[in-house]
């Protein structure tokens, strides 16, 4: 195995470069595919454009998700290789706070990544990871995505699908479910299936979903008012809003 490249703390883009080596020792270990590299990329891209921050509007988005998950009946956090290797630890401290299920679903489903991927989350401390033994699938979609676990995301009624594909995005949606998604970029297909779009890094999504699980937990009569008063356009349009205007300044 190559060794990693020794960043200094104190260069000006420190995180951005620890997290391509992360990426890219994931994809030795066969977590992560090359094209997930790409993915990260295009995604990176975006960061760039909103401020590498949380913006107040994905900070909304990150409240009505604690709220729907906070309500659901089987909540359910779905994994690909690209979350896995970004947010694990962060994925699972939430499934945790939530009592929420966690199912790996994957794109590329090359001989034994499932396995690697399952593996790498046990080894951040997961008990138990759905997955392995599909026994249900989702209509609609021509992908390995379509399998999936009965008692878990096909019977989800709340999933949050960090990094996701448009196409399973939409067929998720279109089986009644709500569908959180964490996707820097506010014109994909994942973003405008959703029923809550949080426009911002993995990482800062999933610990501002924490805060908020933390801040709502009990108080049922507002996690109810915030999930009646969201509205998941106007979030997207004001995140479109921002790139525009990062656009013009620059």
């Amino acid at each position: 195995m190559q060794e990693s490249v020794d960043i200094s703390p104190n260069h000006p883009r420190y995180y951005s470069l620890l997290t391509r080596e992360r990426l890219v020792e994931a994809m030795r270990e066969g977590v992560v595919t090359p094209s997930g590299l790409i993915s990260h990329g295009r995604g990176e891209a975006f960061d760039y454009l909103i401020g590498e921050h949380t913006a107040p509007e994905a900070e909304a988005a990150e409240r009505a998700a604690a709220a729907h998950m906070l309500r659901a009946e089987n909540p359910v956090i779905c994994v690909n290789g690209n979350a896995a290797a970004l947010a694990g630890i962060e994925l699972l401290r939430l499934a945790e706070l939530l009592s929420a299920k966690v199912e790996v679903n994957l794109f590329h489903r090359q001989p034994g990544r499932m396995e690697r991927v399952v593996s790498h989350l046990k080894s951040l401390g997961a008990d138990e990871i759905l997955g392995l033994s599909p026994d249900a699938r989702i209509s609609g979609i021509a992908s390995e995505r379509a399998h999936c676990c009965s008692d878990g995301i096909y019977s989800a009624d709340v999933v949050l699908v960090p990094i996701e594909d448009g196409d399973r995005a939409e067929a998720l949606a279109s089986m009644g479910k709500v569908v959180i998604a964490i996707d820097l970029n506010p014109l994909s297909r994942t973003s405008r299936a959703a029923s809550v779009s949080i426009v911002d890094e993995a990482v800062r999504a999933i610990k501002g979903i924490m805060e908020h699980v933390e801040e709502l937990r009990g108080n049922s009569e507002l996690i109810e008012k915030i999930i009646q008063e969201y509205d998941n356009e106007s979030v997207l349009q004001g995140m479109r809003r921002r790139i525009c205007l990062s656009l013009e300044e620059a």
